[in-house]
């Protein structure tokens, strides 16, 4: 699945380090220049055990929320024991059985302390702690941004006021076991999957429109998050779930807004997005649509949407990372800041699972939280762009 800050902007700041696990995360500025988007070197660990003595979170606010985090800990559960996903371990030196014990152990924890007290005793005596290389591959941080569910205005049918739409699967779409695209089965073989321009002229597609959108770039908030609840005319509610991608390379919108001198840096955000496309002819619009040749194809669901390991994604619960680096379905204490609807921060200190992955969250120093479905969730996912540090728990 894409996701929405990560492409409004390609990210470097001043280098950020953890003072303390145990507290929030505050950056410390340096001289160093920070690049969250830097690959580790190959071969080297995504994840760095903390040794005796260092400071490991304080988890004791995730048992007075027990209650909120059981179902979410049980869907990553079933994930984890299912044959399904025996393909993706070991990884990080983790195995499969190691991933769904700490599960277990984890709920039992939950569910049988006494007191957030008891609970923080037994996680520091049972679990080993490891937090993320992050952008420098040495713990320097991780950059976590925001991706939700849109509510949109839209209808099932093209009319004058919806022009834009959004794309069910085609049929000629090959992917592998794990769901990445191997390319467009023709017959001569694979050869790569049309790219964005070609996919919205080419009229082979004309009958694969399962929604259309008011504007573009409803259409673009709608791929950048790989789902979409849609408010037709009459009321209702239509709901659209990620269902591939035609696997061509990403731009994003944002850093090629900057870069042309449309939209200032430190103004960058999905509003100003919004804003800029307001007062922009529509075929100037396109034009730095189609810089981006990912096409996202879209499902009708039911409930909520799913991320990549096919499980409901739950709002500040579901973290997406790169699955080629961390663990799926595993247990992750996320510190770090959020923005309110005020325009302040607050803390943000909790635990969360690894159930979703995004396009260009591909390296350590990237996450994304999902903030759930509607209009403040858009507001709140496309303002999240705070420093901070993710820790995998796992029984010793």
């Amino acid at each position: 699945m894409n996701r929405l800050f990560d492409r409004l902007l390609t990210l470097t700041a001043s280098c950020v380090v953890c003072l303390s696990a145990c507290q929030t995360y505050r950056p410390v500025r340096t001289t160093v220049e920070v690049d969250y988007g830097r690959a580790l070197p190959v071969g080297a660990d995504a994840l760095i055990r903390l040794g005796p003595g260092d400071p490991v979170p304080d988890l004791t606010g995730c048992w007075v929320r027990r209650e909120e985090i059981l179902p979410v800990l049980d869907l990553s559960l079933a994930f984890t024991r299912s044959k399904h996903a025996a393909q993706f371990f070991p990884i990080e030196g983790i195995s499969q059985e190691r991933a769904i014990l700490s599960l277990e152990r984890m709920a039992d924890l939950l569910e049988t302390t006494a007191s957030a007290a008891d609970f923080q005793r037994a996680f520091e005596e049972e679990f080993d702690v490891y937090m993320s290389a992050g952008w420098d591959g040495r713990g320097g941080g991780v950059l976590f941004t925001g991706y939700c569910t849109p509510l949109l205005p839209g209808s099932l049918q093209r009319t004058a006021r919806f022009q834009y739409p959004l794309h069910a699967l085609p049929p000629d779409l090959i992917k592998a076991k794990d769901g990445t695209t191997l390319g467009q089965e023709t017959r001569a073989g694979l050869r790569p999957y049309p790219k964005r321009r070609e996919i919205l002229s080419d009229p082979a597609y004309r009958n694969l429109e399962i929604v259309w959108l008011e504007d573009p770039v409803d259409a673009y908030i709608a791929h950048v998050n790989g789902s979409a609840f849609v408010e037709l005319e009459n009321g209702d509610i239509a709901r659209f779930g990620y269902a591939g991608k035609n696997g061509q390379p990403y731009t994003s919108l944002g850093k090629a807004l900057i870069e042309a001198g449309e939209v200032p840096a430190d103004e960058m955000s999905l509003a100003a997005i919004r804003r800029w496309a307001d007062r922009t002819d529509p075929a100037r619009i396109q034009g730095f649509l189609d810089r981006n040749e990912s096409y996202v194809f879209f499902t009708p669901i039911k409930g909520n949407p799913h991320g990549s390991l096919n499980l409901p994604v739950t709002a500040e619960r579901s973290l997406a990372t790169d699955k080629t680096l961390f663990p799926r379905g595993a247990i992750v204490f996320v510190d770090t800041e959020l923005p309110t609807p005020q325009g302040g921060l607050v803390p943000f200190q909790q635990m969360m699972f690894d159930q979703d992955t995004g396009g260009a969250i591909r390296t350590a120093g990237r996450a994304d939280i999902y903030m759930g479905v509607g209009h403040r969730a858009e507001q709140l996912s496309g303002a999240i762009q705070s420093p901070g540090q993710m820790y995998y728990l796992f029984l010793k």
